[in-house]
């Protein structure tokens, strides 16, 4: 057997191993009552975990750009038992936005147990096309708004021994094709919530920090963008949500969505010399 096809089958068998003994510590009663302010909250990944977390009993408070959405999934996560739900439309390009939005949730709820910051900007999946301002609007977006919010609600969080939960991607872990931007930006969140962890720890500050590291979910938007463009299966939004809220409560301080992402990024790392080929044949380019 080749040495690449060793090292692959003992990553499968330590990944049979890993899930044979893994055990789920998550207790869903532990999020009645929770205090849970969602970014993000209007579609996808986002409005799901609204729903989960209705589910569990948690009150929540909801926020995104689009009112009208948002009073929707506010109604549908009353009829599924969260004990209070509030929303407040916010636009995280906005640099006021973010303190403005924690300050209201800690009114409404009292506090906060648990930050889950999923926002994020519209991003085209297309090649580099030199537009720095657009890449300056996103890093707003999807980095300088999380560490806004997260810096807002710190005091908070550390009162009540609460959990800082951040959606990331794979693409912040491994440089993808079509995702320049989005790809810096989500770089950009692994790289601040990893060493404020060690910080947090450092100062015994009772917080923990998740991030979560995403493929490629079947949300409307996604599948719209890379459609005839990736050769990937899309994995359910709903599904991808729960184990973002599991992995949140249970305070681990990553989570991978689907599991085998974690198998991806240390092949990644292990084998330099072909990857870059094998990652761009999963997409499809055709020269202009």
């Amino acid at each position: 057997m080749r040495p690449l096809g060793k090292v692959l089958c003992a990553t499968g068998i330590i990944a049979v191993l890993l899930a044979f003994f893994w055990k789920d510590t998550f207790n869903p009663e532990s999020l009645s009552g929770a205090r849970v302010l969602l970014t993000g909250a209007s579609a996808g990944i986002g409005e799901q975990m609204a729903y989960h977390y209705a589910r569990f009993g948690a009150e929540i408070l909801l926020t995104a750009r689009r009112e009208a959405v948002l009073q929707k999934v506010m109604e549908k996560c009353l009829t599924l038992g969260a004990k209070k739900v509030f929303y407040v439309p916010a636009d995280m390009s906005s640099p006021s936005e973010p303190e403005k939005v924690v300050q209201f949730a800690v009114q409404k709820l009292g506090g906060l147990d648990y930050l889950v910051l999923n926002h994020i900007g519209n991003s085209p999946f297309q090649m580099w096309n030199g537009d720095v301002e657009y890449t300056r609007w996103l890093m707003q977006v999807n980095f300088f708004s999380y560490v806004a919010l997260t810096t807002a609600a710190l005091p908070t969080l550390e009162k009540n021994k609460g959990s800082l939960v951040v959606v990331s991607s794979l693409t912040g872990k491994i440089p993808t094709p079509f995702t320049t931007s989005y790809s810096a930006t989500k770089f950009a969140l692994d790289g601040f919530f990893s060493s404020l962890r060690h910080e947090l720890i450092m100062q015994k500050r009772n917080i923990s920090v998740t991030l979560c590291i995403l493929g490629l979910i079947d949300t409307d938007t996604a599948l719209e963008k890379t459609r005839g463009k990736v050769y990937l299966t899309a994995s359910p939004a709903a599904e991808a949500a729960l184990a973002i809220i599991q992995a949140g409560a249970t305070k681990v301080q990553e989570v991978f969505y689907p599991w085998w992402l974690q198998y991806t990024c240390s092949l990644w790392v292990l084998f330099p010399c072909h990857r870059n080929q094998v990652l761009q044949s999963y997409y499809n380019y055709s020269s202009p």
